[in-house]
């Protein structure tokens, strides 16, 4: 076990903003961060997190404000994040790869006055601002061909001192943007109490794989868009280790940053670590730094569990959540990660610290150990609340807490979740979520569409694949380039179907209702789950 030089006193953390004040103070020459070549000391991050607080403050905003972020990862992305913290604004980042139409919907629902842009969006940032529909100042990440006020400049304006803020644990910190069921993604309010709580309950239970120390280097490499990016940021941060933030996954960097940065902790989806281990110089890099990996967003088959054990020699943890979570609710310990592959390898593991698990019927019902049936959770983790959606929130959080996560899985006797399908639609394809209905909207536009349901198949590489199975207009000519090239004009790449396949007719049940469970299971067959 980790030992460290002073243990860290989790109880003075209890918002974002502690965090960076604790360790200035306990460790003020300790690297926080590096980013390609910048290194950050936590009593730098502190000072230039007080920094983006008073220049927010200097632009008007007050504390509940949504501020956006669209980019790839950066120091200043948690530079910022931080900051805002300080002052009361929320963080809302958005993926990168998102249609300009896509980001302005969430920039708008956020009703963010403020738009932080990293230079791989900078030339659709004026396409964001007039799809937008209310006024909005962009400030560039980095410097380059635009006039735009820079990030650097725009902080360094502003004064060092506290901002003069009250914030309490339960204000909100970062808003989370997560796919809707009805094609509109839902804003998932996060405080800093559901996103710290139960990272310190985590810290102060003594589980080896989460046992940090002063000599321990994180790596940041999935997007921070996503709970796994910005979430596993915290943690390295609340821990006082280093973080290498890497500005977005590259597999040949990946391997780089573990030999040369001594990384001894990262998480990454399963489609990041086939891509990783399957390089021939992962084979030649020395992990022996490399102590523990966390994987998520879906199970690893495996063959390949068998083959990143061989090369990292490390130990394998799984984590099971989502954004509406924080992220991890159920882990699965280095102890059960067996190459044999016994029965507790196909487990997503078990609860967290401080969270609870029961499985439901439709009615909310708890059903035994062994029965399939709806996967709930109750934790201080769980969300405020969806943005400005209180029947969807109440359809979520029952008024105990419950939170129905819209996955289906059983307990055994053990206490162990195992995930056995989806009670919703929802595609994860290299870690990314999908919504059918989503998709389907934009299909639904292509002159020779009559209907279409967009389902999850198997796919060795991403986990899942989007496929399109359409109905044709009378006369109309099959043709999948045609239908993939036009949905990619209208949502992001990585939501687009990879397939389509023509059918006379989609099957209904009685009501009318598209039974995709149909569709999906001639691709499924002979699979023990329905999930991969």
């Amino acid at each position: 076990m980790t030992q460290t030089a002073t243990p860290i006193d989790f109880a003075r953390m209890r918002t974002l903003g502690d965090i960076a004040g604790y360790h200035a103070m306990e460790r003020p020459d300790a690297i926080a961060l590096t980013f390609e070549g910048r290194e950050t000391s936590f009593a730098g991050f502190n000072r230039h997190g007080d920094q983006v607080a008073n220049a927010l403050l200097a632009e008007g905003l007050t504390k509940g404000q949504r501020i956006a972020y669209v980019g790839k990862n950066s120091d200043h992305y948690f530079e910022l994040l931080f900051g805002a913290a300080k002052m009361g604004a929320v963080m809302t980042p958005i993926g990168w790869r998102l249609a300009a139409a896509e980001a302005a919907y969430i920039v708008g629902d956020a009703r963010a006055p403020l738009l932080f842009v990293g230079p791989e969006v900078i030339a659709t940032a004026e396409d964001v601002t007039a799809l937008t529909g209310h006024p909005l100042r962009i400030i560039a990440m980095e410097a380059g061909d635009h006039s735009y006020p820079i990030f650097e400049t725009w902080r360094d304006a502003a004064a060092t001192t506290p901002p003069p803020v009250t914030i309490t644990p339960d204000d909100i910190a970062v808003q989370l943007y997560t796919s809707g069921t009805t094609g509109k993604p839902k804003g998932a309010m996060l405080s800093h109490h559901n996103l710290l709580s139960g990272r310190r309950a985590a810290a102060e239970a003594g589980l080896d794989w989460n046992d940090w120390g002063p000599d321990d280097v994180s790596l940041v490499a999935m997007p921070v868009a996503h709970i796994g990016g910005t979430g596993w940021g915290m943690v390295g941060l609340l821990n006082g280790a280093k973080g290498v933030v890497a500005r977005e996954f590259d597999p040949f960097k990946v391997l780089d940053f573990i030999e040369f940065d001594r990384i001894s902790k990262m998480f990454m989806v399963p489609a990041a670590l086939q891509i990783v281990v399957r390089q021939p110089r992962a084979r030649e890099v020395d992990f022996s730094r490399l102590k523990f990996i966390m994987y998520g967003a879906s199970p690893i088959p495996l063959d390949l569990l068998r083959e990143c054990m061989e090369v990292f020699g490390c130990g394998f943890c799984q984590q099971y959540g989502m954004t509406e979570t924080c992220g991890t609710i159920v882990y699965l310990p280095p102890e059960d990660h067996d190459p044999a592959g016994t029965p507790r390898m196909r487990a997503a593991g078990l609860a967290m610290p401080g969270v609870e698990l029961k499985i439901i019927d439709e009615a909310g019902a708890s059903l035994p150990a062994g029965t399939v049936g709806e996967v709930a959770t109750r934790s201080s983790a769980n969300m405020a609340g969806y943005w400005n959606l209180p029947e969807a929130t109440a359809t979520t959080i029952d008024t105990d807490g419950w939170l129905r996560t819209g996955d289906a899985g059983y307990l055994d006797n053990d206490g162990y979740l195992y995930i056995h399908d989806r009670v919703k639609d929802m595609i994860i394809t290299g870690a990314e979520n999908v919504y059918p209905a989503e998709v389907e909207s934009a299909i639904y536009g292509h002159p020779d569409v009559a209907e279409v349901a967009v389902i999850g198949i198997p796919d060795e590489k991403w986990g899942e694949a989007v496929k399109a199975v359409v109905a044709l207009k009378p006369g109309a000519t099959p043709d999948p380039a045609s239908i993939i090239a036009f949905a990619r004009t209208r949502i992001a790449t990585f939501k687009a179907p990879k397939s389509v396949d023509f059918i006379d007719a989609l099957p209904r049940n009685a009501s009318g209702k598209i039974l995709r469970k149909d569709l999906r299971e001639p691709y499924w067959a002979g699979l023990t789950r329905r999930v991969n």
